[in-house]
């Protein structure tokens, strides 16, 4: 199953998920842990599936002899757990409808639990009996729904389902939901940044687990890029969360993904369970903003947090005070924390408000006595709304216990996003990589921005000659509705413009026998640069044919709305103009599509034409120590990096669309606007009698 039909699994399951929410009386927090039970259910019988023959088979060759093992021994010693048959997915999904099936589910994860002893008290069991409140049939459609699942769906798949579904109940809870999960693409960028590989990741505030998931995902990725089967392992995962039912999330999340690990319920402010001072090699966290309630008293005398300061008031305490003091914030005890638990040459990143860079006071005194000791890597500030929680830009903070150097990277991305809805934004995969491959720059990893550019290259022509196919049945609807010859030449004017691409097809295939021979960075990236000009041409003239095929569909729909009005007829837009429009809008889909990755692709090389790390205003600034003690040692990346006037990433053709689509918008509210001063004038006239 490849990445678009998974995205299509994840679409439907959700839509049909959550059709059935919608038609019962329940609330989106009440109706997600037992969904995500059902995942996790579904995910222990694909994943028992698996070792099924060969539990059976080393069962039968045991029976009856002096090394004889029960079932369930051999089940353990293969799988990890047991499987009893009314713990199977098939047995539920097929109970008659007279059965309790709320109950049966709930007698499958005691089974599950029997059998796999530190998931106890984990799996949701009367969760189930809420959902049958309003209609008793909707564990067993949820069920129905989860089949859809392919069997052979592995844990990476089952955890990517578990997570897009953890994503969407947090975005349906809002601020909420933000408490237990933080967006998936701001964790890819940590997780990219820090390059975890090996050893233990430590999560103080872990909400559902997903900053392990992504640690354990960039870590198979990194192996399968290097040709090394070896599995995440070697990752173990250490989390804390002060809410038991987030706590439940997070080790069914673990489960499902295969990764090994210890959550536990604690107060990380007030319990230390792992004794966390110097004990790990990675520590990421989205821990919560502003917390002014934790007293002074019980964390004052913690080396996780005195070590470099412990943030204070301004004001002395009065007498009656004495004892009940409270943190002024505890922001500084988050970020205490993570320059603490760090092992030597240990890296770590975390979510932090924005106010934390630049605070005063005590919280100054410990940000530079942290700088000073050289423990801070580097600092990103991002877009606004891109959490759940808050909707001012946050900041990433990132520590290296093993710098080379006494510098500090700074990141400015907050013109870096794509809008997802009116409130959410999100990073592409794209906007991920442009952002890490920063970090690797500065680290010297001047092949990793070769390779970037080689992947963008190879996805950029295969999408390119996935469209082609598309422009000539486009191209045909198009010319059924567009009769004039000036119109039908620009057609055909386009259709010949793709065809350029079977040239630019073989300049691609020699680069990549050339890059073969090219054994150092410069001589790659400049053969990359005359690639990428080589395509410059190509779409500036697809540009321009549609440019040109723009104007004449306007010209077309504004001749049919004169002679409609000239006869007295309603100007509206007809048929054959909306269908016009509409393939029109599809060849500018696919143009845009196909040229998306040349886009980054040109987004890079102009700044970083060297294939090596430089300072960009409006973007990054590697600053000295000298630098950061001329601005009070703040961390705030605009002091930094300076500012840009950055382009909109509109074309031409999608700017006049645009702008003729608010000026269609203001018309009608003119007309609108007539109208109901007509009818006010109207009524007006009724209430005074005239």
């Amino acid at each position: 199953m490849n990445r678009e039909q998974l995205k299509q699994l994840e679409d439907d399951l959700w839509a049909a998920a959550n059709n059935l929410r919608a038609n019962s009386d329940l609330k989106s927090s009440e109706y997600a842990t037992p969904v995500l039970g059902l995942i996790f259910l579904k995910f222990a019988d694909n994943n028992y599936r698996r070792y099924e023959q060969e539990i059976e088979s080393e069962y039968q060759k045991l029976k009856g002899g002096r090394r004889e093992k029960s079932i369930v021994e051999v089940a353990l010693s293969k799988c990890g757990y047991y499987l009893p048959d009314n713990a199977r997915y098939d047995y539920l999904l097929n109970l008659p409808g007279s059965e309790n099936i709320a109950k049966k589910i709930k007698e499958a994860m005691e089974a599950i639990e029997q059998y796999k002893p530190e998931l106890e008290g984990i799996l949701p069991k009367d969760e189930y009996f809420p959902l049958t409140r309003t209609d008793k049939t909707i564990p067993a459609q949820l069920l129905k729904t989860f089949s859809d699942i392919p069997r052979d769906a592995k844990g990476d798949m089952l955890g990517q389902i578990y997570q897009y579904f953890l994503e969407k109940f947090a975005l349906a809870e809002g601020q909420g939901g933000g408490e237990f999960f933080t967006p998936t693409s701001v964790v890819k960028l940590m997780v990219e940044i820090i390059e975890p590989h090996r050893g233990t990741v430590f999560d103080p505030a872990c909400g559902s687990g997903g900053m392990f998931v992504q640690s354990a995902n960039f870590i198979e990725q990194r192996l399968a890029s290097l040709n090394n089967e070896k599995s995440n392992g070697d990752l173990f995962v250490y989390g804390q969360e002060k809410t038991l039912d987030t706590v439940k999330l997070a080790k069914m999340n673990i489960a499902v993904n295969g990764l090994r690990g210890d959550v536990r319920q604690a107060n990380t402010y007030y319990e230390d369970p792992f004794n966390s001072f110097g004990q790990f090699d990675y520590i990421l966290a989205n821990p919560p903003f502003n917390v002014d309630d934790v007293s002074l008293a019980k964390v004052e005398q913690d080396e996780r947090f005195n070590t470099f300061g412990i943030p204070r008031k301004k004001t002395k305490a009065k007498k009656s005070e004495k004892g009940k003091e409270t943190v002024p914030n505890a922001n500084y005890l988050w970020i205490n924390l993570f320059a603490t638990s760090l092992k030597d040459k240990g890296r770590a990143a975390l979510v932090m408000a924005n106010s934390a860079s630049d605070a005063r006071h005590s919280e100054a005194e410990i940000r530079k006595t942290l700088i000073e000791n050289n423990l801070i890597y580097g600092m990103l500030t991002l877009s606004s709304n891109m959490f759940y929680t808050v909707t001012l830009p946050a900041t990433l903070w990132f520590f290296d216990k093993g710098k080379q150097d006494d510098r500090i990277l700074f990141i400015d991305a907050r013109n870096i996003f794509t809008q997802i809805t009116r409130k959410l934004r999100e990073f592409t995969e794209e906007q991920i990589q442009n952002i890490a491959i920063i970090s690797k720059l500065h680290k010297g990893n001047r092949q990793a921005f070769i390779n970037l550019i080689d992947r963008y290259f190879d996805r950029g022509m295969e999408l390119l000659l996935e469209n082609q196919t598309q422009i000539e049945p486009i191209s045909e609807q198009i010319l059924e509705v567009l009769a004039d010859e000036p119109g039908q030449a620009a057609v055909k004017d386009l259709v010949s413009q793709w065809k350029m691409l079977t040239k630019l097809e073989s300049r691609y295939q020699e680069y990549l026998k050339h890059a073969k021979n090219l054994a150092d960075i410069t001589g790659k990236n400049k053969a990359q640069q005359e690639l990428r000009t080589a395509f410059d041409p190509f779409f500036a003239e697809l540009h321009q044919g549609l440019k040109q095929l723009d104007k004449i569909v306007r010209k077309q729909e504004k001749t049919k709305a004169e002679a409609a009005k000239a006869e007295g007829k309603r100007s509206t837009t007809d048929k054959e103009t909306k269908q016009l429009k509409s393939a029109l809008e599809a060849l500018h889909r696919e143009v845009k599509i196909s040229e998306s990755f040349y886009k980054h692709i040109y987004w890079l090389q102009e700044r970083f034409p060297q294939a090596e790390y430089e300072d960009v205003t409006g973007l990054c600034k590697l600053a000295t120590l000298e630098e950061v003690k001329e601005q009070d040692y703040s961390l705030n990346p605009g002091r930094y990096v300076g500012v840009v006037i950055e382009e909109d990433g509109k074309t031409e053709e999608e700017f006049i669309r645009d702008l003729l689509m608010v000026n269609d918008e203001i018309s009608n509210l003119h007309s609108e606007q007539k109208k109901l001063k007509r009818v006010i004038a109207k009524n007006l006239k009724e209430l005074i009698g005239e």
